[in-house]
């Protein structure tokens, strides 16, 4: 295997994974990586292993660069099965090493992992381990109480674990090697899907690096790619992410049992465009949720729309919606709207459903049966009306 540097001493050991789909609660269409880091020096140190079932791919990468067992230290910044998976495999070849976690990691890996010389870290410890020092900064709730960063002051390196990553299976490793849009689509992905609902955390982490006077050269981050050509753009995605800033844009979420939802989608959708507003439709039938959630929180303005079932809403959009609802999107006009015939409640158990949120309905629309002439009207000037009110003109 070849080796992969990202500075004197410093190398990419970590595993590709092509075949995965799904990781969590989040989709991956092509892939994903586990990233591990080893660096050489009077210490040598692994930061972080790979998931369950892939550590020979790790141990060989490790062995094409040093033996393992002259590994001194084992920095696990988090202790979920894709990232610590092959920690006992790693133990047993590098039986003399330390492990280094922060205090909820180590509650986990004596769970999780057994008993190992462990020891517990707080934000401003630092381990000196020759010519580098590195510093640690407790991430807890990105996305465990667990997480942690680990930072190298000499080459300015922020092994950031979750934060800042993507799902990304692919033979480059850095952010200058794949087309800036292409990476940019990914990370928002990854934010809206795993790292929106700790907004405010990201945030308060940001302004506490700042703080502490980090100079940030390179972001490797657990999973993707690493950011060494550009690392102030994804902190400065992040900061906008986090904030709720969003674009004059809207995306429509809907489910449909004889088209007349879908057609009022389409209607409402074509009162914004001619608007200048740019729309998203998602048929929730055949749709990514991870997708969705990122135009979610790019978008200003929200629609969900439902045909009533049995006095409520579509499954689909049920199930959805308290999807959406944990990843407390911020800064969204929300809106609802359905079709019925004998009877309606869809947008009531809308509203009652991300109400349970927080999350206030601006504006409903509701058209019995099919839309005729009439509805077909309606469904435009609401689309209208609220591309007025995206673009923060009155109604």
């Amino acid at each position: 295997m070849k080796d992969v540097k990202l500075a004197d001493g410093i190398y990419w050991v970590g595993a590709i994974d092509w075949d995965i789909r799904f990781c969590g609660s989040y989709t991956t269409p092509i892939g994903t990586t586990y990233n591990a880091y080893l660096i050489l020096d009077e210490k040598n140190v692994l930061i972080d292993t790979v998931k369950t079932g892939f550590h020979s791919e790790l141990l060989e990468r490790i062995r094409n660069i040093i033996d393992p067992s002259e590994i001194d230290y084992v920095i696990v910044n988090h202790t979920e099965k894709d990232h610590a998976g092959a920690l006992l495999e790693v133990m047993r070849e590098s039986k003399d090493a330390e492990i280094v976690i922060s205090d909820k990691g180590k509650e986990s890996l004596l769970k999780y992992y057994g008993a190992w010389p462990a020891r517990a870290v707080d934000t401003g410890d630092a381990l000196k381990i020759g010519e580098r020092t590195l510093t640690f900064i407790k991430a807890q709730m990105l996305h465990w109480p667990d997480n942690m960063c680990t930072y190298s002051e000499k080459e300015g390196i922020l092994f950031s674990n979750d934060p800042f990553g993507q799902h990304i299976a692919s033979s480059e490793r850095f952010d200058d090697e794949i087309p800036s849009e292409k990476l940019m689509e990914h990370a928002a992905r990854y934010f809206a899907a795993i790292v929106m609902p700790y907004s405010a955390v990201v945030l308060k982490k940001i302004g506490e690096i700042k703080n502490m006077g980090i100079r940030i050269n390179a972001i490797a981050p657990a999973h993707g790619l690493i950011w060494r050509k550009a690392p102030e753009k994804i902190i400065e995605a992040y900061a906008k992410w986090a904030s709720g800033e969003a674009e004059n844009k809207a995306v429509i979420i809907y489910d449909t049992m004889w088209s007349s939802t879908a057609e009022m989608a389409k209607l409402i959708s074509r009162g914004m465009e001619k608007n200048n507003i740019q729309v998203r439709l998602f048929n929730l039938r055949n749709s990514d949720w991870t997708e969705i959630a990122k135009e979610v929180m790019e978008s200003k303005a929200v629609l969900v729309g439902s045909p009533a079932l049995n006095s409520g809403m579509y499954p689909t959009v049920a199930g959805f919606l308290h999807y959406i609802r944990g990843l407390r999107p911020r800064n969204k006009m929300w809106f609802a709207f359905s079709s019925y015939g004998w009877g309606g409640g869809a947008v009531k158990a809308i509203k009652e459903e991300l109400s349970r949120g927080r999350f206030q309905v601006i504006d409903t629309l509701e058209v019995k049966y099919a839309p005729g002439k009439k509805d077909i009207e309606e469904c435009y000037r609401f689309g209208e009306d609220i591309a007025a009110m995206i673009r923060g003109e009155d109604k």
